[in-house]
């Protein structure tokens, strides 16, 4: 059973940070996009606030909250700010959470922590020019050479990938074995042979940092293996699952954006004598939206309340990164729509909430990789 009256904590959390959104991310938003600048001080404050390792183990800095409470988080930060939320949410349960996930103790003391502190940003290093939608097709190779692994290769599409400092990238090391034969490691970006390569120019997410990482004979340290040999595929897998439910969060999240700013906009907008909002075609656009906003959030939770308890929930996660990402672009279309010509402009947000939310639909495993993944759980559910 779900409860959907959240806990004091997690009320506390989302109250704190929308009051933190409201005050240093909303000002400056347009012009970050506009700039295409990354928010080195905005993500020092939300370390200093304790959100950028929320739900990673306290031992290792971490704040030791649910999931839920991330997802919160995660929410109220792309209201206003998509590529600040994917930042948190990429940093958070992917670079952080693979390590978090397959790390030794050793390693999470050396690397986990200073991550969850928000003193170093983590970059996930899975795409490839070559194997996006088939995460197995990956061509980076780690080769054995006595106390150390030599790692050759090119990701792409790199989320902190030139701010980043600390990589998780995943290689095989068996290309024989296919999935069977890929490992994961973890790189330092001060390493020789670690070549960073120029910002991407993206249609959204203007101010969250992507860019094309090439390994060139990198030697990594036994240590750095994460997880076992042969295992960095089923971790991936687990990583992703955890993944999509704080992009499930970011879509919920840009979706109210789009919704609230067109309720404003619509009471605020005289035609024919009266607010737009007030037209039932109007009228009706926002109830669609304010319905489906609620059932993502609620696709979103279940996930989240299934991973925190140690329950299978990759259909779950599926499900709810799934309907919330196509939601995100239909919100902001309609909001445009709302907006008319002034939703074309940057002078409103609803243009920005737009572009960002296409991302959604694609990162993390696209749609059509969603439903996939939620044909085979089903047909495991029914003994199919």
């Amino acid at each position: 059973m779900i409860n959907f009256e959240l806990t004091e904590d997690q009320q506390m959390i989302r109250d704190s940070a929308r009051e933190f959104v409201k005050r240093h991310v909303a000002p400056d938003v347009i012009s970050r996009d506009s700039k295409k600048e990354f928010p080195r001080n905005l993500v020092q404050k939300l370390a200093e606030q304790g959100l950028m390792g929320i739900y990673h183990e306290e031992a290792y800095g971490g704040g030791g909250f649910d999931t839920v409470s991330f997802c919160l988080v995660i929410e109220e930060i792309a209201r206003w700010d998509a590529s600040l939320a994917l930042t948190v949410a990429s940093h958070t349960s992917l670079g952080a959470g693979h390590i978090a996930l397959a790390g030794t103790h050793e390693q999470k003391e050396k690397y986990l922590a200073p991550l969850t502190s928000g003193e170093k940003l983590a970059g996930w290093c899975l795409t490839e020019p070559g194997s996006g939608s088939d995460a197995s097709g990956l061509k980076t190779t780690a080769v054995r050479k006595e106390d150390k692994w030599i790692l050759n290769g090119t990701k792409i599409f790199i989320t902190q990938g030139s701010v980043g400092d600390i990589y998780v990238v995943l290689a095989k090391t068996d290309p024989d074995k296919g999935t069977k034969g890929i490992t994961g490691y973890i790189v330092e970006k001060n390493w020789k042979g670690v070549n960073p390569g120029e910002p991407i120019h993206k249609l959204g997410m203007n101010s969250s940092d992507t860019t094309e990482i090439v390994f060139e004979n990198v030697e990594v340290p036994l240590e750095n293996q994460l997880g076992e040999q042969g295992k960095g595929f089923i971790d991936t897998m687990k990583v992703l699952d955890g993944g999509r439910i704080g992009i499930g969060a970011l879509s919920v999240g840009i979706a109210r954006g789009a919704f609230e700013e067109s309720m404003k906009y619509s009471q605020e907008r005289q035609q024919f004598g009266r607010p737009v909002g007030n037209f039932q075609a109007v009228e009706h656009k926002l109830v669609q939206m304010a319905t489906e906003i609620d059932a993502a959030r609620i696709l979103v939770h279940r996930a989240a309340l299934l991973k925190d308890r140690n329950s299978p929930y990759t259909k779950e996660a599926s499900m709810a990164k799934l309907f919330a990402s196509e939601l995100a672009v239909k919100a902001a279309d309609e909001a445009v729509q709302i907006h008319g010509g002034y939703g074309y402009t940057k002078e409103y947000h609803v243009e920005r909430f737009l572009r960002d939310a296409k991302l959604m639909t694609i990162g993390e495993g696209t749609s059509e990789i969603q439903k996939m993944i939620i044909a085979r759980e089903l047909r495991k559910e029914f003994g199919y």
